[in-house]
């Protein structure tokens, strides 16, 4: 899940900067993370709680 997540966020900031590069869309992206960075850390957390630790269960 975590290589997912990784994923999906890089194909979206791609997605946003060659839109705003196209001129297909007008977006600050500094004002953006400025607004938006408390999902940074809820995003991880969330990933954190659904994710496994690591640890593999040798019955």
């Amino acid at each position: 899940m975590k290589g997912n997540v990784a994923a999906i966020v890089l194909i979206t900031v791609g997605v946003v900067a060659l839109g705003a590069n196209l001129d297909l869309f007008h977006v600050n992206i500094f004002q953006l993370i400025g607004t938006w960075w408390p999902l940074i850390p809820i995003g991880v957390g969330i990933t954190m709680l659904f994710s496994r630790d690591g640890r593999q269960d040798r019955s």
